[in-house]
């Protein structure tokens, strides 16, 4: 028996080996193929904005100069980048350049003068999402909805 028990305990530590490197490799793959999902979903809502932009300039509508605001809520800053909010709370927007911009920029005295830098990010196909209910919105949705919104009255 005490063989046996001996053998066992031996096997375990390599047992234990492989499920740990087969969990590790597991988790290489699941975050590879999130990659690749977020890869392809940028690239489609890319294709949108692209179409956005060049739908809204053809209809005359004009873009802002989109301001930019504190993580904190307190302030708001001017910026360089003119486009169009893509939502009421204006947090995000498309530029005239075809790129998607967060507008959540940190505090700072120097942006009060000078006005904020806001570079471009990877853009979804749904905004907000993962936040609060009834937050998110399907980008197409709100790109409709601005074209809707800037319409002429008629």
């Amino acid at each position: 028996m005490p063989q046996r028990a001996a053998a066992r305990s031996a096997a375990v530590p390599e047992d234990v080996a492989d499920w740990s490197e087969r969990r590790r490799d597991a988790a290489v793959e699941r975050a590879e193929a999130l990659a690749r999902r977020g890869a392809g979903e940028s690239a489609r809502a890319r294709v949108l904005l692209t179409e956005f932009v060049r739908e809204a300039t053809a209809r005359g509508i004009a873009p802002v100069r989109l301001r930019a605001r504190s993580y904190d809520g307190r302030h708001r800053y001017r910026t360089a980048t003119e486009g169009w909010y893509l939502k009421l709370n204006e947090s995000v927007a498309v530029g005239t350049d075809g790129e998607f911009y967060l507008l959540g920029v940190p505090s700072s005295l120097l942006a009060q003068v000078r006005g904020a830098t806001i570079e471009p990010s990877e853009p979804p196909l749904v905004l907000g999402k993962g936040g609060r209910d009834g937050e998110s919105i399907d980008l197409p949705d709100a790109l409709a909805m601005v074209l809707e919104r800037s319409a002429p009255a008629g």
